[in-house]
């Protein structure tokens, strides 16, 4: 059995490493060289024996390197195969032979070193001509590259499938075997670039552009030419471990090459450099700083195509699997990934993996969690609670510990609770939401756009799940300890971020006023009134009291979102909130996006304040706002709050 492997993969390794077929690029026609060194030479001779007319014109045109300079393209199988590719407008000629016209696609071949001491200052050399490519040219040029695609696929689906079903532990391959696997699957990626850069050809009719979508070729390359592999190497680990870091490095070359190339397919690319770089990070065991360093390389990409596809789910449950070990920040991603318009629905079995270690956790069980502080944990472990219904009995002494502890942590994290701040925001939002889950009153009322809505009956708590009772009591205490923090500007992501999820319930009655009904309004004037009174000469309330969304302010020509909003952009609440074009023009990297700047201070009560006023306007029954003497207060109090008499800052 052993030997039959050992030559069926010689056998391969023949077939990757066999001289290059080559057409003549006057006449088209294919020659065969008797070795791979003797290529060019082979080319030079049939030039100069059946075309010495075209050297004879070259040479008149000044071009004495004529023969020299031909481009020598090898091509992989023959156009006699039985496959046919059919596009939009049906199946593509055969050219006139049965062969191919290998196009000048980009060359892979080495650089040629000048001959010591040539001084090549004043040295011209002549551009080459660009010869324009006819349809029936780039029509041939992809159906021979197909044709050698299918083969070498069907080979790599073959070698793949072959040594997966092989699970003795015995069966090691050798290196000379795992260097055929190698070249074989490299061979594919090589092809499949040269289909892309054919068919995606400036030239290309929209039908011939259409084909690799049509056939599935983007997911076709990652499944068969690296994902497959990928995974057979993970599980011959460690011994595999060197020829697992050469393909990850080669496969993610070619994904660079082909997301500068082809832009029509920018969306795969980005999430395979993701994926490959979480495959680098995951073979980084015992090696930290390396581990961290492609850490951050995928969660760069991924970060990357959650800024231009903000409401795919999958994306978000991507970086939540890179945020370990921060509690909140997965929690965040896990159930923003549930909170979009495309959902990932896997997300509800991968947050387990975070959730049901912490809500088993007895009273002394903590020593796994140490990078958790008891505010940290006893947030996750609510909130776990409410999303799987497991052990409910531990939520209410959970939330008393959390509520207990949070003013404290607050206070120590200073500055360093902004972004923590606006995560525990929208969890608690997404939960009150229902997670996203189909059957959820709530959900179903948020995720219809407002232009469809039609209103509908108040609901009774006796009408929604009692995880949700649960989740906006749990969220009203916090409310009232984080309100109560006048003076702090540390906690105005997290009202800011609240009240964006309060606007929009104002356009759903039926929901608003069982949500509504318990939220601290009076705490909450209190906020806005000492928000007003402190930094009344530098707030603008012609923004803050206008219809329209009040854009950032501008320092020169600095103009960009606050972070929290790329944190909520893509959520169902949030569709109708931002203006278009608020994240246009913004290339910047997480660390960037995410900065948090002196001049977002004023921004930032800017939007609070205008979003209460908001709120004012559509729900006189919660809070209220006097425009002329620039006060808010609570419908449900007794008297207005006075900003003269209120608590001492936080």
């Amino acid at each position: 059995m052993a030997d039959r492997k050992e030559k069926n993969i010689d056998g391969w390794l023949g077939e990757v490493s066999r001289p290059p077929q080559l057409r003549c690029p006057v006449c088209h026609s294919e020659i065969q060289p008797a070795t791979e060194a003797a290529t060019e030479a082979t080319l030079t001779e049939h030039v100069r024996t059946d075309h010495p007319d075209w050297i004879s014109k070259e040479k008149g045109e000044g071009n004495s390197t004529a023969v020299s300079d031909l481009c020598v393209e090898g091509a992989t199988g023959t156009t006699t195969s039985s496959w046919e590719l059919i596009t939009d407008d049906g199946p593509l000629p055969r050219s006139g032979d049965g062969a191919s016209t290998r196009l000048s696609l980009p060359e892979r071949r080495p650089v040629r070193h000048r001959p010591p001491g040539e001084d090549t200052t004043f040295r011209l050399i002549k551009e080459r001509k660009n010869i324009p490519i006819s349809q029936e040219q780039l029509v041939a040029e992809v159906k021979g590259i197909y044709a050698g695609l299918i083969m070498v696929e069907t080979k790599c689906i073959e070698v793949d499938n072959a040594q997966k079903a092989l699970t003795d532990a015995t069966n090691k391959l050798n290196d000379e075997q795992w260097q055929a696997l190698i070249a074989l699957h490299r061979t594919l990626l090589h092809e499949h670039h040269d289909f892309f850069l054919a068919s995606q050809h400036p030239s290309a009719a929209p039908a011939l552009r259409r084909l690799a979508t049509k056939y599935a070729m983007p997911a076709r390359m990652w499944r068969h030419g690296i994902h497959s592999f990928l995974e057979l190497l993970r599980h011959r680990l460690p011994a595999s471990r060197e020829y697992m870091l050469t393909f990850i490095y080669l496969a993610y070359s070619m994904m660079t090459l082909l997301y500068e190339t082809v832009p029509a397919f920018e969306d795969t690319w980005i999430e395979c450099l993701g994926d490959l770089g979480r495959y680098r990070m995951s073979i980084e065991d015992g090696d930290i700083p390396h581990r961290e360093t492609w850490t951050a390389v995928s969660r760069h990409w991924y970060s990357k195509g959650s800024d231009k596809w903000p409401t795919t789910g999958r994306l978000y449950h991507h970086l939540a699997v890179l945020a370990r070990p921060t509690g909140f920040q997965q929690l965040f991603y896990y159930t923003k990934s549930l909170l979009v318009a495309i959902q990932f629905d896997s997300s509800r079995e991968s947050v387990m993996t975070l959730l049901d270690p912490i809500i088993a956790l007895g009273p002394n069980q903590v020593s796994s969690f140490s990078t958790f502080s008891t505010t940290e944990l006893e947030f996750v472990r609510c909130y776990g609670i409410i999303f799987s219904k497991k052990f409910p009995e531990k939520f209410d002494k959970s939330a008393d510990n959390f509520i207990d502890s949070l003013d404290n942590f607050i206070a120590r994290r200073a500055r360093h609770f902004i972004q923590p701040g606006y995560w525990v925001g929208m969890i608690a939002c997404c939960a009150i939401a229902g997670y996203g889950n189909e059957r959820h009153p709530f959900f179903e009322a948020i995720r219809n756009p407002l232009s469809d809505r039609q209103g509908g009956q108040p609901l009774e708590e006796h009408d929604v799940p009692k995880e949700t009772t649960d989740a906006i009591t749990l969220a009203n205490r916090t409310h009232t300890v984080i309100f109560q923090r006048y003076g702090d500007n540390n906690i105005v992501p997290y009202i800011h971020v609240t009240l964006v999820f309060m606007y929009r319930l104002t356009f759903i009655p039926e929901v608003n006023d069982l949500v509504a009904r318990e939220f601290p309004w009076k705490l909450l004037a209190l906020m806005l009134n000492y928000l007003v009174a402190s930094s009344s000469s530098s707030l603008n309330f012609e923004r803050i009291e206008g219809e329209a969304f009040p854009e950032e302010l501008e320092k020169g020509d600095f103009c960009r979102p606050l972070p929290e909003d790329y944190a909520m952009r893509g959520l169902l609440w949030t569709d109708d909130y931002f203006p278009g074009g608020h994240f246009d023009g913004e290339q910047c990297d997480d660390d960037e996006k995410y900065m948090e700047l002196p001049s977002m201070v004023e921004s930032r009560k800017e939007r609070v304040l205008f979003l209460s006023c908001r709120i004012a306007a559509r729900e006189k029954q919660w809070l209220r706002y006097d425009c002329i003497g620039r006060r808010f207060s609570a419908a449900t109090t007794e008297t207005d709050a006075d900003p003269e008499h209120l608590p001492d800052a936080a």
